[in-house]
């Protein structure tokens, strides 16, 4: 299997490991980083009984995979999106020294622009992940955009996180911040990558623009493990 079939397994059995709960059937990202777990390529009864006992009877976890997978008796489907895995087939990346890095000191602020712009899950230590940039403007310096890393499978990284104030848009800054991010992405040598809801089509037209490609059809399921 593809390392993209199963990005969450293998970020957090390679690059992502320090942030990583679970065993070798089962994982979870530590539940103050991001919200995914993940479940080996091969799936069996054992990994789903692993994952039960990683979250807790009657708890939820978020699987994230293009890779199909059964859901098994007794787990219950609580929700699903529907999205698409994209992939840079250029390099896209450049440079921009009008944003700047950010930090744990910058996460009040970050979460403040995530629950404005509604980008997808942010929590108090994604930020640890990888390269966040951002940028202040106003009488107030308030952060109205950023961008950055978060899953880090061997070779690719994901560009998440990219948010623009609604008063902030239509001036390019999140075609920017993609190409600022990967540009440090594609400076260590590896892929950027990126997910999008699938019927998110204004999303979707600026990506192909930057010169990403569908390569696959992914859903995010919340599953409710057995009481």
């Amino acid at each position: 299997m593809d390392a993209l079939d199963n990005p969450v397994w293998r970020a957090l059995t390679g690059p992502h490991a320090a942030f990583s709960e679970g065993s070798s059937l089962a994982l979870r990202y530590q539940t103050d980083v991001c919200p995914f777990a993940a479940l080996p390529d091969e799936v069996g009864p054992d990994a789903w009984e692993a994952l039960r006992a990683l979250i807790g009877p009657g708890n939820v976890a978020v699987l994230f995979r293009p890779a199909g997978v059964d859901i098994p008796a007794g787990w219950e489907v609580t929700y699903s999106l529907a999205g698409l895995q994209m992939v840079a087939t250029e390099p896209i990346g450049k440079p921009d020294d009008e944003f700047v890095r950010l930090g744990p000191d910058d996460v009040e602020e970050m979460t403040a622009l995530v629950e404005r712009t509604r980008p997808g899950p942010f929590l108090p230590r994604t930020v640890e992940l990888g390269t966040y940039l951002g940028l202040h403007a106003g009488g107030d310096a308030r952060l109205i955009a950023m961008a950055g890393e978060r899953m880090h499978p061997a070779a690719y990284t994901e560009v998440s996180a990219v948010c623009t104030d609604a008063d902030a848009r239509k001036r390019g800054l999140a075609t920017r911040l993609i190409r600022a991010v990967a540009a440090g992405i594609e400076a260590r040598g590896e892929t950027p990558i990126l997910h999008v809801v699938a019927d998110n089509d204004t999303a979707i037209r600026v990506y192909e623009a930057l010169g990403f490609t569908t390569r696959a059809a992914f859903a995010v399921r919340l599953v409710r493990a057995p009481g």
